[in-house]
């Protein structure tokens, strides 16, 4: 959550993920019965001869065309319809509470093609308001009851919680858990980041972090890091924590005690069988010298250039999650957030819940910051009194007011991308040489391939030039299926296009 400290760098298909026999954690009703095989993806339980066929088949021709590509993945256990769910404001003069908004609201996100939603830390009352505290929930049985909604349509939820933040009001904080000037002011935050290698931290932290995933019932947790990463010039002038060991390699490029926290957590996760999102910072990884510690990672946070954070998270390991911070950026289309991440096998997540009214900015006896997230809100609250249809905001990472057409437009790319990442689909991303085009691909042009028992090429045109890709093979276009096949493939400036291999 360290927005550009504020953040200085300008910077269908696997439907329900794996299930656990009998647990809290199997995601949908629909892997709670049947054969033996109901919860496993088609390419494992329903595949016939004939399929199997068509996909080896396909990755063969792939394969043997593609010489050399930024990387080859095998996809499996994705989710990649994902959706931050805004139950409600906080802080507020009173607790959000769930009714058949939400029922209407979810139903929505299913048909959408949404499986996994994440709530940020406005499911919690970070500052007492009503009792609770950062690991409870604002209203306890509300909260509940919406995983239970989420639940009966397939869909999982992650709790929002963090590894490094607290409240410097806490009543249990206390200062040697942290290095001194390593906190963040921010809105109505003001948190001190807690050092990984503090064991009185962890023996605070952990047990809390157990009782929020067997309390609520969620299926996973979505992990705030809340720490400054080694290889920031401030973190290295800063002295260690009174309550701090040194017990890991520190190095700007190994963060052995933040690494080590979070495998212990990612442990815990996969032992319930759920699911780890990560955000570090910005655009950052975890740099973990190898340890897995995340299923998913959240990025875009302050970055100010989309094609800056494209070029920057390209090559992490998948899952990543991309999402454009409109407190820092713009698009110049609606199409822009797909353009960026479809070809490096990353979907953008949509923003849903309820309307971002902004109130929980002006909260009466609350202190703000006066900066960025503060003004946001207050931008949005006018909006929202003034009439409350031109808003069509649900997070603080939104537009204000935002677009009518962004839900469509992140449905309608969400359904051509799915087919593309099927589980047990290869990729191989950002082609650099390979037979399957005719004339050299135009420079600021990625293609992609995907092969499942579908043949797919994706075509994305980064600069503002028209230009024309010419395939050693026909293809026909996923957006125009009626046209005939063809080989001559205009593209307009800024542009993605999704070809399929006639079969």
């Amino acid at each position: 959550m360290q927005r550009r400290e504020f953040l200085k760098l300008s910077t269908g298909s696997a439907m329900f993920g794996t299930a656990t026999v009998g647990g809290r954690f199997a995601a949908a009703a629909e892997v709670a019965s049947g054969p033996p095989s109901a919860g496993a993806p088609p390419v494992l339980g329903a595949y016939s001869a004939a399929d199997h066929r068509q996909r080896l088949q396909n990755i063969r021709y792939f394969a043997s065309s593609v010489r050399r590509c930024l990387r080859n993945e095998l996809i499996t256990n994705y989710l990649p319809g994902q959706a931050c769910y805004n139950l409600g404001e906080y802080p507020s003069t009173t607790a959000w509470t769930v009714g058949e908004y939400d029922e209407q609201e979810l139903d929505r996100l299913r048909e959408h093609g949404i499986r996994l939603i994440q709530v940020f830390d406005d499911w919690n009352d970070a500052l007492r308001l009503f009792g609770g505290d950062k690991y409870c929930a604002v209203n306890p049985s509300g909260y509940r009851s919406f995983i239970e909604m989420a639940h009966r349509r397939g869909m999982q939820v992650l709790t929002y919680v963090s590894t490094g933040f607290l409240e410097r009001a806490h009543p249990d904080f206390q200062s040697s858990w942290s290095r001194p000037g390593d906190y963040l002011v921010v809105g109505y935050w003001d948190m001190a980041r807690c050092a990984p290698a503090s064991p009185q931290w962890r023996a605070f932290l952990l047990p809390r972090l157990v009782r929020v995933m067997d309390e609520y019932g969620a299926d996973g947790l979505y992990v705030d890091g809340g720490y400054l990463a080694n290889r920031h010039a401030a973190k290295q002038q800063m002295a260690l924590a009174t309550d701090e060991i040194a017990a890991f390699r520190e190095t700007p490029d190994c963060d052995g005690a933040f690494g080590d926290l979070l495998a212990l957590l990612y442990a815990e996760v996969k032992r319930r069988g759920g699911i780890l999102k990560l955000h570090v910072n910005a655009a950052e990884q975890p740099l973990t010298n190898g340890l897995r510690v995340y299923d998913y990672l959240w990025v875009g946070e302050g970055v100010a250039e989309a094609d800056v954070l494209r070029e920057t998270v390209k090559n992490y390991p998948p899952y990543v999650v991309p999402c454009l911070d409109m407190s820092f950026t713009s698009i110049e289309s609606e199409d822009d957030p797909y353009l960026h991440s479809i070809p490096y096998l990353q979907f953008p997540v949509l923003m849903g819940g309820r309307v971002f009214t902004g109130q929980r900015g002006t909260v009466p006896g609350v202190t703000y910051q006066d900066d960025f997230w503060t003004r946001r809100c207050r931008e949005a609250w006018a909006l929202y009194q003034q009439d409350p249809s031109l808003l069509h905001t649900y997070s603080s990472w939104d537009a204000v007011p935002g677009s009518p057409d962004t839900r469509a437009t992140h449905r309608r790319w969400l359904q051509r991308y799915l087919p593309l990442v099927a589980d047990g689909s290869w990729a191989w991303l950002e082609i650099h040489d390979s037979d399957l085009f005719l004339t050299p691909l135009p420079e600021g042009v990625v293609a992609s391939a995907f092969a499942n028992t579908g043949a797919y090429l994706v075509l994305a045109n980064y600069t503002r030039q028209p230009v024309t890709v010419v395939t050693r093979d026909t293809f026909v276009s996923v957006d125009q299926p009626d046209l005939p096949a063809n080989a001559h493939w205009p593209l307009a400036g800024r542009t993605l296009h999704i070809l399929r291999r006639p079969q």
